[in-house]
């Protein structure tokens, strides 16, 4: 019973959080879900039902009772999940494995985002003592906002890896047309296969 509660704790798990205006079936969430179950992963996508930008006074501790962080977690967020995102990791009480934040953001966009999903002020050192690795995507020309500007500041702040994409708008997003059903880039970076 023990080994088995503990294989249960440590089994490889993925979480991943779309953004605002979109649903758990937009872009290329579904497609990174798929993939991440063929390599063993327990994923988890929850709808996060917004019509903009997601509200983090509803949605974090919905995310905090539900979701299961262990050592093996892999946390994958999009847009509006990004803040939510750092978020969590200022709540949860275990390091772990990796968070993965594409067009994301951590300071406010201008309107029509309403930016419900920051917070005023985050702890810096806490979030990066709950994370082993911490990636950042962003674009040269993201039409939300979630720029190069961002990245670096995320990048200041946490450290870690900022991979800046020519091109690639927000990486998904409707009103700017990009479906963006795809996403191979991100499969390596959680095998640590993209360096070589």
């Amino acid at each position: 019973m023990i080994k088995y509660i503990f294989k249960e704790l440590e089994m490889k798990n993925a979480i991943i959080f779309h953004g605002g205006g979109s649903s758990n079936n937009s872009f290329w969430y579904p497609y990174l879900k798929k993939e991440l179950v063929k390599r063993g992963y327990r994923v988890w996508l929850p709808y996060l039902q917004s019509q903009d930008d997601l509200d983090l006074k509803k949605f974090l501790p919905w995310v905090l009772k539900n979701g299961k962080f262990t050592r093996e977690t892999v946390i994958i967020a999009h847009s509006d999940g990004c803040p939510l995102t750092l978020a969590v990791l200022e709540k949860i009480n275990i390091k772990i494995k990796q968070a993965i934040l594409v067009a994301g953001y951590a300071t406010p966009l201008s309107p029509p985002v309403t930016n419900k999903t920051l917070k005023a002020h985050y702890d810096w050192q806490r979030i990066k003592s709950n994370v082993k690795e911490i990636v950042f995507i962003h674009s040269d020309n993201d039409p939300w906002g979630c720029d190069i500007k961002q990245g670096k500041y995320l990048f200041k702040k946490l450290g870690g890896t900022l991979i800046i994409r020519h091109g690639e708008g927000h990486m998904g997003s409707s009103k700017f047309n990009q479906p963006y059903k795809k996403f191979p880039l991100i499969i390596p970076l959680i095998e640590n296969k993209l360096w070589g």
